[in-house]
This record gives C-alpha cells, structure tokens and sequence, in this order.
C-alpha cells in the first residue's frame, strides 16, 4: 500500500534536515509503484530487452542525484516527480531502440500513447466482466479492438487519465499533478472519460 501524504510529508521533512534513512525509506517505499508502471508503459517491442528493474534503478540513482534541488523546491507531490524521472528514461530508451530504427527506413511510428495488449485488457476489465467461456479468447480480442477505439476516440488528457487512475492506480492528487489540471477540470474530464469508455466498450457510438 502507499505511504499515506502525511508519512510522505513528514519522511520529506527529515530527509531535507539530512536524515538518509528516511531518504531510504521514501524510494524503497516507491519501488514497487514504479516498477509497476515502467511494466504497464513498456512497448512490448523492448519487452525482452528491457528490464523493469533495471530502469528502476536508473531511475532511482538519478532520483537521487536531483533530490537536493527537489527538496529544496518540492513543485509537484514526490510520487509523480519519481514517476516523472521514470517516463524520461522510458522515453530515451524508445527513441534509441525504436523510433529512431522506425525513421531510418522511413516507417510511421506507433501512436505515443499506446499501450502494450496486455495493458489494453487490463484497462476494459477494469469496466467490463470478463468472458470464461469457449469463446474467452475472440472476447478478449474483441475488447481490445473496442478499448483501442475508445481510447483514440478521447483527448490526450483524458486517455492518460483514465490510465493513470485505473491502470497505475495514482491517487486523484497524484494524476492531478502529472496531468497539470486542477481539480475542477480532473473531475469533469475523469466522468466524461469514463462514459465515454463505457459507451464504445457497450458498443454504443
């Protein structure tokens, strides 16, 4: 489970007064999460070159190097300034191992925001029961030609809500302060998002 905003609020604290054991205990806390979501947003593509881990500690050792200037500022909720330093190398790693190999021979790349099929299904099941019967299989398929649809029928904003919400289970604080929305306009895009989805999943226009 997260830590709650208190305990995070008062680790912040000691580790600006220099306490490293709470330094410690603020990304081994977060380890877990983030590897959670280099795993959701990893393009199966780097699937069998990449390791999760690996990126974690990537992320984790640069993390550490940015957090006096962090401390010092704290601009955003320390989860999403983690998850922030994750998506940079996600970034860095897809350009190197495939966008640039996919421009090369003068290919289209993929849409930025999709996700991997398993993904995908994770997101339609959060909404919709899933099929065990003989046909569970053309079910499944079926799902995600629907949550592919519904998902590039949104805006930006409002597929990476629903992502982060649901998928990478953020806080609504936390997906505010990815999102840079405040919470009046969060509110009204996840219930907008969230019709939406259901509508194109029930086959609905």
């Amino acid at each position: 489970m997260p830590l709650d905003d208190g305990t995070v609020a008062e680790l912040l604290n000691q580790a600006r007064l220099g306490d490293e054991r709470s330094v410690q205990r603020l990304f081994t806390e977060h380890r877990e999460r983030l590897k959670q979501m280099i795993r959701l947003r990893l393009d199966r593509r780097l699937a069998a070159r990449v390791d999760p881990s690996d990126v974690v500690q990537e992320t984790l050792a640069e993390a550490v190097r940015r957090l006096p200037k962090y401390l010092a500022e704290q601009p955003i909720p320390f989860y999403p300034w983690l998850r922030q330093i994750a998506w940079e190398r996600l970034t860095k790693l897809r350009e190197r191992h495939i966008t640039a190999k996919r421009r090369a021979v003068g290919r289209e790349e993929r849409q930025a925001w999709a996700l991997p099929d398993e993904s995908v299904l994770e997101l339609a099941d959060r909404f919709v029961a899933s099929g065990t019967n003989p046909s569970e299989r053309l079910v499944r398929e079926e799902l995600k030609r629907r949550v592919h649809a519904a998902l590039a029928s949104l805006s930006e904003t409002d597929r990476e809500l629903l992502v982060l919400r649901y998928l990478e289970q953020l806080s609504p604080r936390e997906a505010r302060a990815v999102l840079g929305i405040g919470e009046e306009a969060f509110a009204k895009r996840h219930l907008r998002a969230i019709q939406r989805l259901r509508r194109v999943l029930q086959g609905e226009k």
